[in-house]
Order: structure tokens, then sequence, then C-alpha cells
């Protein structure tokens, strides 16, 4: 790979932290961490291995770390390790074959590579390429990252980030200049939108903002305010709704984060204005109500939220999903949102939060391959109270039932 270091290879550390998640005990799962077993909250002990090889190949070496049981408690627990530290506003997180990540600082414009090499300190930190076609400012820079569904064979990886007059998607290769493939998605110093990720049928979304022009959002034939569907040429992808037009759902707001169900179904968190921050299942062509709306209604012609929060609770940008749990990183509110889904795609129980207060302001949210979680820090991104470590990438494994492999 080309490019130095970002740092010496990072010391991962371990903590440990509870919260009633919202499902029953199903498993108790093993996960191989870094470092030892340090208790923030402890309810229940537990006792970890070596994880399996996922479909990848083999997982990066963690220590092994030990722990004693507490006893009684009800609630679940959740070990927190610290893969990386001292990184700038980390945005995206991408996995690669070999179970290392691709993930992007926004304000930097570097693509870091974390794992799977690692070493007695934790997994290996490099700089594999900065993107010099970045223009970073307020929220915009470099942004989204996908790997390719073909990535073995094709080597090719997608950003999303801005330039000199707007947002844009590109493809390139590694340590290759950029190749535009998606322009004209309005930038300004706010709502830069930003997700990208494949879906399960191959295509390429991406998740714009409105830029701070409210008008974006509910005009189709533009592309602020929208969660996009194109190929990776950048065309408008097969099955659209609206013919020849990347637009795959209007009447957002600022989605940065998305993601998909084991059904197949798609989900997607979103900034709201001053009173509620929503997901969203999101469904072809259909109208999600900003800025007519924010939050629930009974207007029949948009699409009210599966679950909202008060903005000063979420702030939510990253989203992912571990077995029936959906899971949503949030800056404002400092906190992990823990939804658990029915079969059906409706919200079991109440949102349970995680993390609260514990980490800062929390962005990014990536499933691994092994069913971790790994989240990253913003509180270098201007609005935070950064710590010495700051920003951090953590990995989190639920003890008893949810996340990291059995």
């Amino acid at each position: 790979m080309p490019g130095g270091p970002a740092s010496p290879p990072q010391r991962a550390t371990l903590g440990r932290v509870s919260a009633r998640l919202p499902y029953r005990r199903t498993r108790r799962l093993r996960a191989a961490l870094a470092a030892s077993c340090a208790a923030l909250l402890v309810t229940t002990g537990c006792t970890f291995g070596e994880p399996e090889p996922d479909r990848a190949g083999e997982p990066p070496t963690f220590p092994t770390p030990s722990a004693t049981a507490s006893p009684g408690g009800a609630g679940r627990e959740v070990v927190a390790t610290v893969l990386a530290k001292g990184l700038r506003v980390p945005w995206g997180i991408a996995f690669l074959p070999d179970g290392g990540a691709l993930v992007t600082e926004r304000d930097t414009g570097r693509i870091l590579q974390v794992g799977p090499e690692s070493g007695p300190d934790g997994l290996k930190v490099t700089r594999v390429q900065t993107v010099a076609e970045v223009t970073a400012g307020g929220e915009g820079g470099l942004m989204g990252i996908a790997v390719s569904p073909s990535y073995q064979r094709d080597r090719t990886i997608f950003i999303y980030y801005t330039a000199e007059r707007d947002n844009r998607i590109a493809r390139l290769r590694l340590g290759e200049r950029p190749q535009p493939i998606l322009t004209g998605i309005p930038k300004a110093g706010i709502h830069n939108g930003g997700g990208l990720a494949f879906g399960p049928d191959g295509q390429l979304y991406a998740s714009t903002g409105d830029a701070g022009d409210r008008t974006q959002s509910q005009d189709a034939k533009r592309l602020g305010g929208k969660i996009l569907r194109i190929t990776t040429d950048g065309k408008p992808a097969p099955g659209n709704p609206f013919p020849d037009s990347p637009v795959w759902s209007l009447g957002h707001r600022n989605v940065q984060g998305f993601t998909w169900a084991a059904n197949q179904k798609m989900y997607a968190v979103e900034f709201g204005q001053n009173t509620w921050d929503e997901i969203n299942e999101i469904v072809k062509g259909r109208n999600y109500g900003w800025p007519e709306v924010e939050g629930r209604s009974d207007d029949r012609r948009y699409v009210n939220p599966i679950t909202q929060w008060p903005t000063s609770d979420a702030s939510c940008s990253g989203l992912a999903r571990a077995e029936s749990l959906l899971a949503t990183a949030c800056l404002r509110g400092r906190r992990l949102w823990l939804v658990e889904l029915t079969e059906t795609g409706t919200v079991l129980g109440q949102p349970r939060d995680l993390l609260t207060n514990r980490f800062g302001r929390l962005r990014a949210v990536a499933a691994a391959p092994d069913g971790s979680l790994w989240v990253s820090t913003s509180n270098h991104d201007g609005r935070g109270d950064p710590a010495p470590e700051d920003d951090r990438l953590l990995r989190l494994v639920f003890a008893q039932g949810g996340a990291g492999r059995s």
C-alpha cells in the first residue's frame, strides 16, 4: 500500500459497560479482544476465547482478555475495545476481504487501513492514501466509503467527498487518482449527507443532504435531500422509481447512515431540525416529508419513522445491523441507540441507549465480518470536547447475545 504510517501501531485498550439490551438472551458469545477486561460497569461475568474465522479469511489476532464474574445483575454486557486512537474525525468504515477496514477522515482527506495486521500493541494503522481532491469545510470533506463486492478481482473502492464546487462520488484503486462517477450533489457548510454502501442487490446507494436549501428535498429532479441508487459507473440503476434518475427516495433533510436488515429491508437514520431525529424504513420512490413534516405526522403522503428521539438525545450519523438489532451512533446524544426489529420489520419494545457520555460524540458504526460492531468517535469535529486519545475507533462485542461471532 502506498503512503507511510499514520502513527505507530495503536495499543488496543478494553473496557466494559452494561446496558439492558432490548432482546432476550439467546447464547453466550465468544470473541477475542485486545488487552485486559478492565471494568467500567459490570453486571455479569464472561470468558472470551479465540473467534472463528469468517468467510473472508482469518480474523485479526487479539490477545485474550480475562474477567471475573460479578454476582447478580440482570443487565446485558458489552465489551468495548479501543482499536485505534489519535484519529481526526473518522467518518466512514468499510471492510476489506482480509478482515481489515478502510476508514476515512473527513477533514484530512486521508484513507487509513486498520488491521488485519496486529502486534503486541494492537491493530496496525496505516495511511494508504490522501485524497487531494477533497475540499474540507464545515460538515463537508471525505465522508462515505464502500468496497466493491468484487474487490478481490477489481481492487476498487468508492468514496463520497466534497470537492471545490459540489459533493461527488468517485471510484478508485488505492494509490490512484479518483475517477468521479456522479457529480453535482449540492454542497454547503452543513447537510452534505455522505453515506455510501452497496445494497444486497449489488447496486451502490448514497445519501445526500439538503445543503441548507429546503426546496431540494421535495424536488425529484434535484440530488439534494435524497437517497440515490446507482451502478458502479454512476448511472441510474435499473428499476429506479423515476425515469433516468438516480433518486431512490426523497423528502430527506440529512441522511448519513443506512443499512439493510436480514430480510433486505433498508433503513436510514435522519437528522431532524429542532424536534425529532428518526429511523425510517426506506421504500422505493417514497417521500419522507422534509421540510413539510419532522417526525411522525398524520399526512399520508409521507412515510412515518419506525422510531424517533428528541434531537438532544440523538443527532445520529451512522447506522448498522447486528442480528435483529439496528445500532445508530449519535453525535449530540453521545450514545449508541439500539433498536430491535421483529421479523416483519417493526420495532420490538423500547430502544435502549448504550455508551451514553462514555466516549463523547459517536459518528460511524459498521458491522464487522465477525459480527462485532466498530464505532468511531467524532470529538475533533469542532463540536466536541476531545480527550487526549481522540478520536478513537472502538470495537463492541455483546457478551450475552447480539453482536460478535459465537
